[in-house]
């Protein structure tokens, strides 16, 4: 008798439980703010930025001419962005990376030819997009300030080599045949692996990554130990192990290809002052001289805020800053190694240049 008469205790107690847990939760259907983001630490007390992340922004590397004074896109603008996406993404068009891809949406093609496409825009990564016209935030107009003669210099030498012709919006695809055309009788030929790129090479692909530039290397994972920060870049399975125990940089005679890098912690914020670049090592036509500051804050759970001032005044006439937006991931990152030497490209490569040659001067005209 007596369990009979707990009965009725036992299910008023468990009513009373679920109210309990469905009132907050109706207050937030109704519409009340979530709880603040409380950021974590390590075991040591550092700020906890560890994950996998990710950086497909479909914001340019430059503000495109169209947007010229403008930091910000109208809600409106990025909707009509993402149709633009939506039709190029899933239609048998051709691969565009880095700002190519955006110059497509802000000129709304219909198609889009690009003579240096080696697959179709269905091998590219689901964008993200914001309202920022450009990731530069410094200079204000959102472009990459002049070169200086030398890199002048170092620029054109490095296109001289390759068989890339700019892509431009709108040109139809026989324009862009004669283009390739003009450019493979006129570019210079690597003569071994040396005259190729340290990318192509697969020594390097060099710091710091701007993703939009590659497209599909967009995955991270940063790794924190109480001495170290680790960032591994998925493609090329590169490591940058980063001291930030308060040690000096390697004296000015020890290089490497992707620089010495020191960090340390200004609040919130992780600071990497990366010097010692060789003089092989190349961005977007620096080297030797390139001096880069980082700086890595997570302002909320599922986004880092990376912020990186470029600085080399033998190529561009003053600093310039880019704010990238890293996205938390649940991804694993797997191995996307490329052996040091990329022998099977790079032997195509030499193979089709000494054919080329072997054309040129069984040309009429050319000596033999």
């Amino acid at each position: 008798m007596s369990s009979r008469r707990g009965a009725p205790l036992f299910v008023i107690a468990m009513v009373s439980t679920i109210l309990v847990l469905l009132v907050p939760l109706a207050a937030q259907t109704a519409g009340a703010k979530p709880r603040p983001w409380t950021p974590l630490t390590t075991a040591d007390g550092q700020p906890d930025l560890q994950g996998v992340w990710t950086d497909t922004s479909a914001t340019p590397l430059e503000r495109p001419a169209a947007f010229a004074g403008r930091s910000l896109l109208t809600d409106e603008e990025v909707r009509r962005l993402k149709e633009r996406w939506d039709r190029l993404s899933s239609s048998d068009n051709d691969f565009l990376a880095g700002d190519n891809f955006f110059l497509a949406l802000v000129a709304d093609l219909p198609s889009v030819n690009n003579p240096n496409a080696t697959g179709t825009a269905l091998n590219m990564v689901p964008r993200v997009f914001d309202n920022r016209t450009s990731l530069i935030t410094d200079p204000a107009d959102g472009r990459i300030p002049p070169l200086t003669p030398e890199g002048l210099k170092r620029q054109a030498a490095a296109q001289a080599s390759t068989l890339a012709i700019p892509w431009q919006p709108g040109v139809d695809a026989a324009t862009a045949r004669q283009r390739q055309a003009a450019a493979e009788a006129n570019r210079a030929l690597p003569s071994g692996p040396e005259d190729l790129s340290n990318l192509l090479r697969c020594i390097s692909w060099g710091v710091p990554k701007l993703s939009g530039n590659f497209n599909y290397a967009s995955h991270y994972q940063i790794i924190q130990s109480p001495g170290s920060f680790i960032l591994l870049n998925e493609v090329n399975h590169e490591a940058r192990i980063i001291p930030i125990d308060g040690r000096a940089h390697l004296p000015q005679t020890l290089r490497q290809w992707n620089g010495d890098s020191r960090g340390h912690w200004e609040g919130p914020t992780l600071i990497v002052d990366t010097t010692n670049f060789s003089p092989k090592s190349f961005f977007m036509g620096s080297a030797a001289d390139l001096h880069l500051t980082e700086r890595f804050r997570r302002i909320s759970a599922d986004t880092i805020t990376y912020e990186v001032t470029i600085d080399d005044r033998t190529t561009w006439t003053r600093p310039w800053t880019a704010v990238v937006r890293l996205q938390r991931s649940e991804d694993s990152l797997y191995e996307s190694a490329c052996h040091e030497g990329n022998y099977e490209v790079i032997s195509g490569i030499l193979a089709g240049a000494r054919a080329e040659e072997k054309a040129r001067r069984s040309a009429p005209g050319e000596p033999k």
